[in-house]
């Protein structure tokens, strides 16, 4: 299991989320589609050679952007991400795949 955290401007949240949930991405047992959005601002500078979605080369820019936070089985991760990068907007998305610990439930 792993845990994928992107970040995306609030124009695409729910395009990005479409795809990565048409994935199968964000199931925990019965329930599908399952994330936990924030709201902050990132921060980025293009350089020269960048063709950036929002902003210009060589000025630093704040946009406001939404964390999500879902998990994801090990078998869908790269799916997950391929979806994630073709639906973003921004040419080099930012994010980050975790490989979680497996827990299992004891009765005591």
């Amino acid at each position: 299991m792993y845990k994928l955290v992107f970040f995306v401007p609030e124009s695409h949240l729910a395009e990005v989320k479409a795809a990565v949930f048409a994935t199968g991405a964000g199931q925990i047992g019965d329930y599908e589609q399952c994330c936990f959005e924030t709201r902050g601002t990132g921060q980025f500078k293009p350089m020269a050679a960048a063709n950036p979605f929002i902003g210009h080369a060589g000025k630093l820019e704040r946009v406001t952007e939404v964390r999500v936070e879902l998990v994801c089985a090990d078998t869908l991760i790269r799916p997950a991400i391929a979806a994630l990068r073709a639906a973003h907007p921004y040419e080099e998305p930012a994010f980050d795949a975790w490989q979680l610990s497996e827990f299992t439930h004891s009765e005591e």
